[in-house]
């Protein structure tokens, strides 16, 4: 398990990102999504790193200038020491990871997707950074790529010079739960838990391979796709308010969300805490559970 850090946050909601170097804590509305326009605005800051997620040979094409690439298979273990496919690596790993991309701790990074198709990917890596402690200082591009592009804004295959960056990780407690946490709080008062999977594989009708059928028992479902619009734009604060009232959820709940392996349910983390709500990530999600065949599954199809 993560531990926490307690060290005091000095974050200014203007997103002056540049003030002090921050140890811990989580970002806010203000601070989580940054639009296109302000990304323009900001690309010369000291302390600013631009980081595409997706494939390679979509940065390779042409990129936001500034921009590096994140490779995701850096920022997550396949079928590592639990046997479950998207874990977190070690903290030692993830420091070089984004130390090799110029990231210091007073750094603000910008995430951004380079296609719609990766960003899950993208949640999934600032749920990394956000494990880290460097939640409060990152952001992510709302409708990255696509968007950036549409809107006729420059674009280069230049690949800029990287000097080694200083971050060093303070491990946060409250990101990600495991197993045990969640079978202790099945139908519990307060803690929402969520299935980010589209409504086929929720309900049981269909089935995932090699896994059973159906849902935690008392999960409700947010497919992630339903948290962005057509542009791949996260929807207002408004409009995901009433879907996670829609599903149940109540101010003031832990929303502790799950999918397949632990990549979708990132958006619903993001959209959670974009919200406010204390969110969790189950990261060995369905794989994980459904391999526990003592563990019940509840299925709704037809329902």
């Amino acid at each position: 398990m993560l531990r926490s850090c307690a060290c005091i946050l000095a974050f200014v909601t203007t997103l002056n990102f540049a003030s002090a170097a921050p140890c811990g804590g989580h970002g806010d509305k203000s601070s989580m999504l940054v639009s296109t326009a302000w990304l323009a605005d900001h690309l010369h800051d000291r302390n600013l790193t631009i980081l595409s997620v997706g494939a390679e040979s979509d940065y390779q094409k042409g990129h936001i200038p500034g921009a590096l690439y994140l490779s995701y298979d850096d920022i997550h273990l396949m079928q590592g020491p639990t046997n479950l496919t998207v874990e977190l690596p070690s903290m030692a790993q993830l420091r070089d990871v984004f130390r090799n991309l110029g990231v210091n701790s007073d750094s603000h990074v910008v995430l951004y997707f380079a296609t719609q198709r990766s960003a899950s990917i993208t949640t999934r890596a600032f749920l990394t950074l956000d494990a880290m402690g460097m939640g409060a200082r990152t952001s992510l591009l709302d409708g990255g790529m696509p968007v950036w592009q549409s809107e006729g804004r420059a674009v280069t295959t230049d690949v800029r010079p990287v000097a080694l960056g200083n971050v060093e990780p303070c491990p946060q407690n409250d990101i990600i739960v495991e197993l045990d946490y969640v079978r202790s709080n099945l139908h519990q008062r307060g803690v929402a838990i969520v299935d980010a999977r589209a409504a086929e594989y929720y309900t049981g009708k269909s089935v995932p391979q090699g896994k059973r059928a159906g849902h935690i028992p008392g999960a409700t479902n947010i497919a992630y796709t339903t948290l962005l619009d057509d542009a791949g734009k996260l929807k207002s604060a408004g409009a995901l308010r009433e879907q996670f009232r829609a599903a149940g959820i109540q101010p003031g709940d832990r929303v502790v969300s799950y999918c397949h392996i632990g990549q979708q349910a990132t958006v619903v983390y993001f959209a959670a805490r974009y919200l406010g709500f204390d969110a969790r990530l189950y990261d060995g999600s369905w794989e994980d559970w459904s391999a526990h065949k003592e563990l019940p599954a509840e299925t709704s199809v037809g329902k």
